[in-house]
């Protein structure tokens, strides 16, 4: 029982005890239980509500902040010994730029002017002046800018797991500026900042498309363009597991994505100044659970039917693709929905690794199957739960994503191979990017001869 109904309760138990005290008490006592009755029916005033929404876009940003230690902490153990070093440096560089070029052209971009159309305006974006209190946004804009930002962040960190351990530094880095400041919020602006696809009705509702199939698409371009590492696959079709450094730092990343992922849906309610809008937060984070544990438990099954042994990695990336293939909506579906949904995302990724690498396309952290393909899943069944959407409409958003992002990735990525090369040489690749591109290694106690 509430709080509210508690003191209720308490005021007409008052009142009914007043009936045989003394008549004059008797109405007073009745009055403060009708107040207290309207006043728990009563909306929360625009300050309270103001103050609660932006909590959300604060609490819900620093979670999703942190998944980009996740995504270190998870690339840094799949990788060699040899490459953590590198990738660890890539992880904190991509998200400073994704922050800079999110605030100097990608928010505006995304959601400044859009009206129903393909791309917002350019030009930094201003947050509130110094004690701001424009109550009718809902919320403080500095605030969703930040959440908004780490978003960008969280798709820049899908394409750097898978190409690692070959990519050279610089044009990584500059191709995550090109992807943070113009491609992700280009697409944004369809879906979340009311765009063509907003009105079609299309439907996302915290970014399993317009957050990680457009990382995996950008991801999958990288990847063909660069080549699988040296020595990944053999002239007669075998393939060679290149085992990665740490199973418990990976381990370790991939809770800590799960968390943030709690942030990454739960906070995409984007208000909680109200008693339902809290309730569905509340929703959306048991929702955001069950599928994760669905993914896992699913890929630890199928393991163990299809190879009888687990592979660790494997389960990991089931758990983050039952996650994926929630986020397209978290809100709407019953426990059982979720169950379905987040357990198809586990098996997505014990049926697509091993077709990859049929297709020599080396996805050292297995990040294209978890967030392109369970992504475009649970876009795709986001009707199943939702009965205002469209799979028509579903299918129409996914290929324009696909297709857009896609193209768009391999203009990109193939002009920075002919205007500076974008892969380190077989001679480095095979000492190690740690000392070819920071001259920092990982762990120099186990990689010097």
């Amino acid at each position: 029982m509430t709080k509210t109904k508690l003191a209720t309760l308490a005021v007409s138990g008052l009142a009914a005890a007043a009936l045989f005290a003394e008549p004059g008490l008797a109405q007073e006592a009745a009055e403060a239980a009708e107040t207290a009755e309207a006043a728990a029916g009563a909306a929360p005033s625009p300050d309270v509500q103001y103050i609660f929404n932006t909590l959300l876009f604060l609490i819900g940003g620093f979670l999703v902040m942190f998944m980009a230690a996740g995504f270190c902490m998870l690339e840094a153990g799949l990788v060699r010994s040899k490459n953590v070093s590198m990738q660890s440096l890539k992880n904190v560089a991509l998200y400073s730029i994704a922050g800079l070029m999110y605030w100097i052209v990608g928010y505006n971009l995304m959601y400044t002017g859009v009206d129903g159309g393909y791309i917002g305006s350019f030009g930094p974006y201003a947050f509130d002046p110094v004690g701001g209190d424009a109550l009718d946004t809902g919320y403080s804009t500095a605030s969703d800018w930040f959440f908004q930002m780490a978003f960008v962040a969280a798709t820049a960190s899908i394409v750097s797991g898978t190409v690692a351990e070959r990519i050279k530094l610089w044009p990584f880095l500059i191709f995550v500026a090109v992807l943070t400041g113009f491609m992700y919020p280009i697409t944004g602006a369809w879906q979340w900042g009311g765009g063509w696809l907003s009105e079609m009705g299309f439907s996302d509702f915290a970014g399993s498309t317009v957050v990680h199939s457009v990382g995996g698409w950008a991801a999958l371009a990288g990847a063909i363009v660069l080549g699988a590492r040296t020595g990944k696959y053999g002239a007669d079709g075998s393939v060679h597991p290149l085992p990665g450094s740490s199973i418990p730092l990976a381990t370790l990343g991939m809770f800590i994505l799960w968390l943030g992922w709690f942030g990454f849906n739960g906070a995409s309610q984007l208000a909680m100044g109200t008693i339902g809008d809290v309730t569905d937060v509340s929703r959306i984070f048991a929702n955001t659970n069950l599928a994760a544990a669905s993914g896992v438990v699913t890929t630890i099954v199928l393991l163990q039917i299809l190879y009888k042994k687990i592979d660790t990695t494997m389960v990991l990336n089931g758990a983050l693709a039952g996650l994926v293939s929630i986020t397209a909506e978290p809100l709407a579906p019953a426990v059982w929905q979720t169950i379905i949904i987040g357990g198809v995302g586990g098996a997505i990724v014990v049926f697509t690794v091993p077709l990859l690498d049929k297709l020599k396309i080396d996805d050292v952290v297995g990040a294209i199957p978890v967030h392109l393909f369970a992504g475009i899943w649970g876009t795709l069944i986001v009707p199943f739960s939702n009965g205002d959407a469209s799979y028509g409409v579903q299918l129409v958003g996914i290929l324009a994503y696909g297709v857009f992002t896609l193209v768009a990735s391999f203009v990109v990525w193939f002009i920075l191979k002919a205007a500076m090369g974008i892969r380190a040489s077989e001679e480095e690749e095979m000492r190690g990017l740690d000392m070819s591109e920071t001259g920092v290694e990982g762990y120099p106690e186990f990689t010097r001869a």
